[in-house]
């Protein structure tokens, strides 16, 4: 009986281990670089903040995050390279710019395609939102979800943009990625794609006149020091995606992975509240400054519509029929049509 009982009670104990469920003590220690093109204080860089420090809660201090916000590991552009070769763990970064690496991922950069952010995150966290990520394996990158930039405005050194006419002619710094640059020379403008991490210098010594970004980073970049005016134009959206290296990723082992996608998508709540709040927040501060800030009539928002309509034709022929369809009836159905 004595011996039954002790077997009986070896067998438990592993039996308990194994049902208890995952522990900490299945946590390697681990250093993650976690880059952005930001400055800290901008709420890309807060939703970073708030990442690794769940991160390290979740982990019980076994993960940690190290931030390199401000393009301190390089522009956009050669920070997904660093992500592809290991070099990188994470970045996080406008979800438009991975149409040079797969090619559906250019449908979130079309223009005027959401009326609000809540809209936005309805069809970011759906079926087409995880039909990107599904695609980002292949290329040597995870996604682990998406945060927000939020929605661009144009600002120029040279004249107040009141109408569509005014844009003629302006040189506008777009981010790397093909849609923008159609989207402002479709506009009359010369469009110039430049690296974030170049984009202040370029506006102060007048190699460009103007810029496109949300307010939170026309603030926090100081644009207003070199830019005089501004217009509510919200012709793109831009959810931002959360990286990792597949090479590091593929290294973990599934209570790190679930670790990471936990606290990223926990970030992820708590910097689109962020995002929003600021975006306000940040046009109050830029009238402040002295910028001229201007609101196009919805005559004017609707001839920058049916000016761009070429621009959504021809790229949704190259980014796919299939995905742009997808998009728009994920959109109609967060619209509730």
């Amino acid at each position: 009986m004595l011996k039954f009982t002790k077997l009986a009670l070896g067998l438990a104990l592993p039996l308990a281990l194994l049902t208890a469920g995952p522990t900490n003590a299945e946590i390697g220690e681990h250093t993650l670089k976690f880059a952005s093109a930001n400055n800290k204080g901008h709420p890309q860089v807060t939703g970073m903040e708030k990442f690794a420090e769940l991160v390290k809660e979740k982990s019980g201090g076994k993960i940690e995050v190290k931030l390199f916000p401000g393009g301190t590991l390089g522009g956009d552009v050669q920070t997904i390279s660093a992500l592809q070769g290991g070099v990188i763990e994470m970045t996080v970064l406008n979800a438009g710019i991975l149409s040079n690496n797969v090619k559906q991922f250019g449908a979130v950069d079309l223009p005027f395609l959401f009326n609000s952010g809540e809209e936005a995150d309805k069809v970011m966290d759906g079926p087409f939102g995880e039909s990107l990520l599904k695609l980002l394996p292949d290329t040597g990158l995870v996604g682990l979800g998406y945060w927000e930039l939020g929605f661009r405005n144009l600002t120029n050194n040279r004249h107040a943009v009141t109408k569509l006419e005014d844009i003629k002619g302006l040189k506008i710094r777009t981010i790397q990625s093909p849609i923008p640059l159609e989207l402002f020379n479709t506009l009359g403008a010369n469009a110039v794609p430049l690296p974030y991490t170049e984009l202040y210098t370029a506006l102060e010594t007048g190699t460009v006149d103007g810029q496109e970004n949300p307010a939170a980073n026309i603030l926090n970049a100081k644009f207003y020091e070199v830019q005089k005016y501004m217009t509510l134009t919200r012709h793109q959206y831009n959810p931002q995606i959360v990286l990792v290296s597949k090479k590091f990723w593929d290294g973990l082992n599934d209570e790190e992975k679930a670790v990471l996608q936990s606290a990223a998508t926990e970030a992820r709540d708590f910097q689109r509240k962020v995002s929003r709040e600021k975006d306000a927040e940040a046009l109050e501060e830029i009238k402040k400054t002295g910028m001229e800030v201007s609101e196009l009539s919805p005559e004017e928002t609707q001839k920058l519509r049916d000016a761009v309509k070429p621009v959504i034709e021809k790229f949704s022929a190259e980014i796919g029929a299939d995905t742009v369809q997808a998009l728009f009836k994920e959109i109609g159905a967060a619209r509730g049509q």
